[in-house]
């Protein structure tokens, strides 16, 4: 990734709607150039695809929480799945530490959450035990916020 790909990139995450003519001209490059570059970008997998930055609370999953997990030893690869496919599941890592997985849930209000804690996720064989923090308040930086790293 040179100068030109993380300037598309930085592009790319304030707008992903941004055309490609707009692309080339905040980029500082030709269309073809950016063009070229968008779609490299694109198959290689450094751009995933674009989303739209909503507002969850205002869409009525008003309540998110941080549930911590530990599974049985090397189930991670199946239970990982299942713990992507819970209702109100944003985000899920695996993790090293005192737990094996941690995510990020949200969810309308506590009744949704209980049927994700107390009949979801302690349905998955191989779920020992959880941890539930409720996130009191949030602060989110985009990915442009941060340098990137030298390739």
């Amino acid at each position: 990734m040179d100068d030109v790909d993380r300037r598309i990139v930085a592009e790319l995450i304030a707008d992903g709607r941004v055309s490609v003519n707009e692309l080339a001209t905040r980029a500082n490059v030709s269309r073809a150039t950016a063009y070229s570059r968008f779609e490299r970008l694109r198959e290689s997998g450094a751009v995933r695809g674009f989303t739209a930055d909503v507002d969850a609370e205002t869409l009525g999953y008003g309540l998110a929480v941080l549930i911590l997990v530990n599974i049985e030893q090397g189930r991670w690869p199946t239970i990982r799945t299942e713990l992507a496919e819970l209702p109100g599941a944003e985000w899920v890592g695996l993790t090293s530490g005192g737990f094996d997985f941690a995510l990020l849930v949200r969810v309308p209000d506590v009744n949704a959450l209980r049927d994700v804690l107390l009949v979801r996720l302690q349905g998955i064989e191989g779920v020992r035990s959880t941890q539930t923090i409720f996130v009191l308040d949030e602060e989110r930086r985009p990915l442009s916020a941060f340098p990137f790293p030298d390739s």
